[in-house]
């Protein structure tokens, strides 16, 4: 016999890692100025027909902001149709004035029209879901939304009721919703995942809350200073409680109303980065890092501005808010996106578009 021995067996060949990619800044390019032509022409067609041209004025505002994001030197798209979203808005007053006259005149059908509006409910955020991503594209190909209606019944109506009616679930259902929502969002052949935690969204609303409570605690600290400074203004007399009461009516409100102003920057810039750092394309990352100080600055400097030019600002206001929300993203990059994007459409062509399927419905979301 052959004594020879035998030879080892062969390593795996190691794949070359891929070329590290530098990350591609999302970025904004449109103004107030130019917005607000859309705007105030979307606003004057839309009274002049009752609101029946409001759909197609969506369709313009949802396409100047989406070709005016940009991100890899590319921007997006929206393919949405005006006659699609009038009948889903038709749809969503239908059911409004189901509820409002069940309500008015024959409060024993309130019930079930209720319960009715809350079974049909998770089908229609659904199809808003799958109707938007349907209709939004990057370098020409399209999004899609492939979540199973089973598991929207459990996030929507399940969770979102306890979320509503308990309060301490709402972060839960929020946490829920959002990886319902990424987790079953593609871009060609690509799934997206989402990988925040619940408790990660149970520390953001807990540090809010934190927030809102010191700021009562001081909101009662100024009330009793300010009764007795006003104790010791006000002359006495019979109206003297009354002027007092109203007195401190008005500056609690205007504080609760600072306070609430303040925390929902706080709330919207750290919910925005909880959930888009946490989102993926396949390989790719995501990365959002709004400062709150910022946001708040931007909303406060804009809610100004509105109330003194009499609403006319508010072009202006919803550019400054896209600015300063989508310019402090980025994505982070696996590898060359030509050739992802590439190898999507390939994969797109082979197995065919989904549209028939496609649901073409939106309730305004």
């Amino acid at each position: 016999m052959n004594d020879v021995e035998p030879l080892p067996p062969l390593s795996p060949v190691p794949t070359p890692a891929r070329a590290p990619q530098p990350p591609e800044r999302f970025e904004f390019t449109g103004s107030g100025g130019e917005y607000f032509r859309i705007w105030i022409v979307n606003l004057l067609l839309t009274l002049l027909t009752f609101g029946i041209y409001s759909a197609w004025a969506k369709v313009r505002r949802m396409q100047y902001f989406y070709r005016h994001t940009r991100v890899a030197g590319s921007s997006f798209d929206y393919h949405g149709q005006p006659l699609a979203i009038l009948k889903g808005r038709l749809i969503a007053l239908g059911l409004f004035l189901c509820y409002s006259l069940s309500t008015e005149f024959a409060p024993l059908l309130a019930l079930p029209v209720i319960i009715g509006l809350g079974l049909l409910l998770p089908w229609l955020l659904r199809s808003a879901f799958r109707f938007r991503l349907h209709n939004s594209s990057w370098r020409g190909l399209r999004f899609s939304f492939r979540g199973k209606l089973g598991e929207s019944y459990v996030v929507f109506l399940l969770l979102g009721t306890l979320g509503i009616f308990t309060g301490f679930l709402w972060p839960l259902f929020h946490s829920r919703m959002k990886k319902y929502q990424h987790g079953n969002s593609w871009f060609g052949a690509t799934q997206a995942s989402f990988h925040a935690t619940d408790g990660q969204f149970y520390g953001v609303y807990v540090r809010a809350s934190l927030l809102s409570l010191a700021a009562f605690v001081v909101v009662i600290l100024l009330m009793v200073m300010g009764a007795s400074s006003l104790r010791e203004l006000v002359p006495e007399g019979e109206d003297a409680a009354e002027k007092i009461g109203v007195a401190i009516a008005i500056a609690v409100f205007i504080t609760l109303f600072l306070v609430w102003f303040l925390l929902a920057p706080y709330l919207m810039a750290r919910l925005q980065n909880l959930i888009w750092s946490n989102t993926r394309l396949g390989e790719h990352r995501f990365l959002s890092e709004v400062p709150a100080g910022r946001l708040t600055w931007v909303m406060l400097g804009n809610l100004v501005a509105v109330i003194l030019t009499l609403g006319l600002f508010m072009p202006w206001a919803a550019v400054r808010l896209a600015r300063v929300r989508i310019e402090y993203m980025s994505l982070l990059p696996a590898g060359n996106l030509d050739e992802f994007v590439a190898d999507q459409q390939q994969s797109v062509q082979a197995l065919g578009e989904e549209s028939a399927e496609v649901f073409d419905l939106d309730i305004g979301l």
